[in-house]
C-alpha cells in the first residue's frame, strides 16, 4: 500500500473513532447528542469540529512513521506534528481544548500502525507505543505544567505520557474485552461502546476527574462505574439506572472522564484496524460504523 493511501485510511479511522465517541449518548459527564456533561464551554458541533479538525495531523503522523523509522528522530517529529494539531483545534474551537489528549494517544496508535503495515494487533500496536512514549520530546521544558501535570504530581498517577508508556494496559484489560463481550451477549453496539467506556473509567486513573474532583471523586466515579459492569453493564434496568447516577454525580461534581473518552476512542481505534486485519482488507479502509439507535435509551430492546 502506497504511503498516501495508508496515510489517508488510517487519519480517517481515527477521525471516525473520535467521532464515534463524540456521538455515543449518553455518556456520563461528557458531551454528547443529548448535553453538554458537566462541560461549560462545550457542545456536541464543537466536538464534531474539533474532531474533523484533526484528520490532517493524523494523516501527517502516519507519513512520518512510514518514512523515518529511529525512533528518536520520529518522537521529535510527531512532537512538532502533535503541537501543530493542537493549533488547528483550538482554531476550530475558539480556544477550548476538546482533544488534547486525544491527540496523544490516538497520534501514537496511528503512527504505530502506518510502522507496522499488515501487524495490525492489539499487543504490536502497544507495544510500538509503549516503546515510542518512553522518548521524551526534546522540544517539551520540563518546567511545562498542565491540569493533568499537576494532577500527576498531587496524587502520583501515571497520567497520559505514563499510560502510554504502560501501552495503555487499560485498552486491553478493560475497553476491547467490554467492547467484544458486550458484542458477543448480542447488545446493541452502542451499548457494547458504553460498556467499554464504563470499562475504562472504572480502571482509568483519569486526570481529568482528578482535576476537578480530587482523589476522592475519582474513587467515587471508578467505584460506581465498576459496580455497573457487576450489574450486567448499560444494557440491564440496573446498569441503566447506575449509569444515570454516574452521570449526574459527575456533573454534580463539575468532572468529566476526558481521559477514558480518549482511550474510547482508542480502543475503537484499534478493533477497526484488528476487524480489517482479520478480514484481509488490504488497502481498503477500516470502518467503524455509526450507531443509529435511540440516543436517549439505554437498554436493550
Amino acid at each position: 500500500m502506497r504511503a498516501r493511501t495508508l496515510a489517508t485510511m488510517l487519519a480517517d479511522t481515527a477521525t471516525d473513532a473520535l467521532r464515534a465517541e463524540v456521538d455515543l449518548t449518553p455518556k456520563p459527564g461528557l458531551v454528547d447528542a443529548r448535553d453538554s456533561g458537566a462541560h461549560q464551554d462545550m457542545t456536541h458541533a464543537l466536538m464534531r469540529a474539533s474532531a474533523d479538525a484533526l484528520h490532517l495531523g493524523f494523516h501527517d503522523a502516519a507519513v512520518a512513521a512510514t518514512r523515518e523509522r529511529d525512533l528518536v528522530r520520529l518522537r521529535a517529529e510527531l512532537g512538532l506534528l502533535g503541537r501543530e494539531s493542537e493549533a488547528r483545534m483550538l482554531l476550530a474551537t475558539n480556544g477550548v481544548n476538546t482533544h488534547r489528549g486525544a491527540i496523544w494517544c490516538l497520534g501514537l496508535l496511528v503512527s504505530a500502525a502506518a510502522a507496522e503495515p499488515g501487524r495490525w494487533k492489539a499487543d504490536v500496536l502497544l507495544d510500538w507505543v509503549a516503546r515510542m512514549a518512553v522518548i521524551k520530546d526534546p522540544a517539551v521544558s520540563p518546567a511545562r505544567c498542565s491540569n493533568g501535570q499537576r494532577a500527576i504530581r498531587n496524587y502520583g498517577v501515571a497520567g497520559a505520557r505514563g499510560e502510554a508508556a504502560s501501552g495503555f494496559a487499560q485498552i486491553v484489560d478493560a475497553g476491547l474485552p467490554a467492547l467484544r463481550a458486550g458484542r458477543k451477549a448480542g447488545c446493541s453496539e452502542r451499548v457494547a461502546r458504553l460498556n467499554a467506556l464504563v470499562a475504562l473509567m472504572g480502571v482509568l486513573d483519569d486526570t481529568c476527574v482528578l482535576s476537578r474532583a480530587g482523589l476522592e471523586g475519582l474513587r467515587a466515579m471508578q467505584s460506581q462505574a465498576a459496580r455497573i459492569g457487576k450489574l450486567g453493564g448499560v444494557g440491564t434496568c440496573r446498569g441503566a439506572r447506575e449509569l444515570a447516577g454516574l452521570d449526574r454525580n459527575l456533573i454534580a461534581l463539575n468532572a468529566s472522564p476526558g481521559g477514558s473518552a480518549d482511550l474510547l476512542a482508542a480502543t475503537l481505534f484499534i478493533d477497526a484496524l484488528e476487524t480489517a486485519a482479520s478480514n484481509q482488507l488490504g488497502g481498503r479502509r477500516a470502518s467503524i460504523e455509526p450507531v443509529q439507535e435511540n440516543a436517549h435509551a439505554t437498554t436493550v430492546a
